[in-house]
């Protein structure tokens, strides 16, 4: 599943963190702004997951599996996973007693390192060349 020899590997586990930061600034920064506009926490979960979903689709589409054949239908459904993941992430950290701002952060974390593991044995299926 993770090669830790490998070279490209590691190649690849830095180009997503990289896109990574760019997809958990537009996305975190799309929640904390629907939060601060005074929509409830998961609402505005679910209002910039979407949208994250279209952003983080070009960024690792180009630039982390770059070459690699995509599966939007595939990547779609990683997604899908990765909501009800995130919200019970959410969920979790509010219960804990998160701000609604420390428990979306909280979830970005946790979901972010299992994200990688899904897309690249799912979605953008290494071997796969366009």
């Amino acid at each position: 599943m993770f090669d830790w020899r490998s070279i490209d590997e590691w190649k690849r586990v830095v180009r997503y963190y990289q896109a990574g930061l760019a997809n958990a600034a537009f996305g975190y920064g799309m929640f904390a702004a629907f939060i601060a506009a005074g929509l409830n926490m998961y609402l505005a979960q679910i209002v910039a997951h979407l949208l994250g979903m279209a952003f983080n689709y070009l960024t690792y589409t180009r630039y982390t599996f770059r070459g690699h054949m995509p599966s939007l239908p595939r990547f779609l459904g990683a997604y899908a996973g990765q909501y009800v993941l995130s919200v019970t992430a959410l969920a979790a950290c509010a219960a804990l007693g998160a701000t609604p701002y420390l428990a979306g952060f909280g979830s970005l974390v946790i979901v972010s390192v299992l994200n990688y593991f899904v897309l690249k044995k799912f979605v953008y299926r290494i071997g796969e060349v366009r």
